[in-house]
């Protein structure tokens, strides 16, 4: 009777062994749906690379209150400026790949890997995409007192006068710097460029004569445009903006393929659970497609523009390979 009680006794414990294994495997499988429906359970931090006012601090911020609504969890901006949006930018990828560091990635960031030789970060392995958040075209403005009115009488004047014509810009390297040079060497034509510390004093300068052209944000450049300081010739965008239907754009009004536009989107640390960036995606998802996020966006001279992790993985590939042709053409360097 008692061997019969110790077998039945195994037999039970085997059982139920059997079946603690079981809710182990299950409790590891339901792992992931636990995170992806907990995540956010804590603030998360928005990282702008650049000082609170400017265009990218704004769409941050509209995109912090939205997610913040929309999950329960504050979604707070941490403004990082320096080394050309590097210093947030290695910031976020020395962070832990937890969810809950992120980065406000620009333009600036696709430019920086063939524009800096020593990074201390890699974009595209130590940053995870999540999903790009606006798009944008420059707008090309000039003196009032420059001698065209349109993209081919610019580009006719250029060729006249080569070497001759000025361009500002907001900083060796930015955007505004390297989409001249693009429109140069795909026009044929030779300007000097004059780098300034910011938007700001280059339009001054471009106002006040002492550089004939610039290319910039329509969120600096439209108010003189506005206000008869400055003249428009064109967007850089493959289509028309909202912001400015009027204007054409580069591409329909002399120098067809030319496209060169300013982006914002949102990246993780590199080992970022799945999970956290299928949450983020679906909610920057809704957020982007609001009417009022799409109006506020629209006010800055941007449009909303979610796409998928993989979208914007290959997009932000794009970019960085577009602009190292730039860079190596130009011969930019770093301030």
């Amino acid at each position: 009777m008692h061997s019969f009680r110790s077998f039945v006794r195994r037999q039970l414990l085997g059982a139920l062994g059997g079946l603690g294994g079981l809710g182990a495997a299950l409790c590891l499988a339901a792992a992931p749906l636990a995170h992806a429906q907990g995540y956010p359970s804590k603030p998360v931090k928005l990282v702008v690379p650049y000082p609170p006012g400017g265009p990218t601090d704004i769409v941050a911020r509209v995109v912090a209150q939205k997610l913040s609504e929309q999950t329960g969890q504050q979604f707070i901006v941490d403004n990082r400026p320096g080394a050309g949006g590097n210093t947030g930018a290695e910031l976020v990828a020395r962070s832990a790949p937890d969810g809950y560091t992120l980065l406000i990635a620009t333009t600036a960031h696709a430019i920086n890997p063939s524009l800096f030789k020593n990074l201390g970060y890699k974009l595209t392995k130590d940053l995870a995409p999540v999903s790009l958040l606006t798009s944008g075209p420059l707008v090309i403005v000039a003196n009032p007192a420059l001698p065209a009115k349109n993209v081919a009488e610019l580009i006719a004047l250029a060729k006249a006068r080569p070497g001759q014509l000025n361009f500002a810009s907001s900083g060796n390297g930015q955007s505004t710097h390297l989409a001249a040079e693009l429109f140069a060497s795909m026009a044929g034509v030779k300007m000097t460029h004059i780098p300034y510390k910011g938007s700001a004093p280059a339009l001054t300068d471009v106002m006040g004569g002492q550089a004939q052209l610039m290319f910039d944000t329509m969120l600096s450049a439209m108010p003189h445009v506005k206000g008869g300081k400055l003249k428009a010739l064109a967007v850089t965008s493959s289509k028309r903006s909202p912001a400015a239907p009027d204007l054409p754009t580069v591409a329909e009004s002399g120098l067809p393929g030319y496209e060169a536009i300013a982006w914002n989107g949102l990246l993780a640390p590199a080992g970022t659970p799945p999970e956290a960036i299928a949450r983020l995606s679906a909610e920057l998802k809704k957020a982007l497609a609001l009417p009022e996020v799409k109006d506020k966006f629209e006010a800055q001279g941007f449009a909303a523009a979610w796409n998928t992790p993989e979208a914007f993985g290959g997009f932000m590939n794009a970019e960085v390979e577009k602009w190292a042709q730039v860079v190596k053409v130009s011969g930019a360097t770093v301030d």
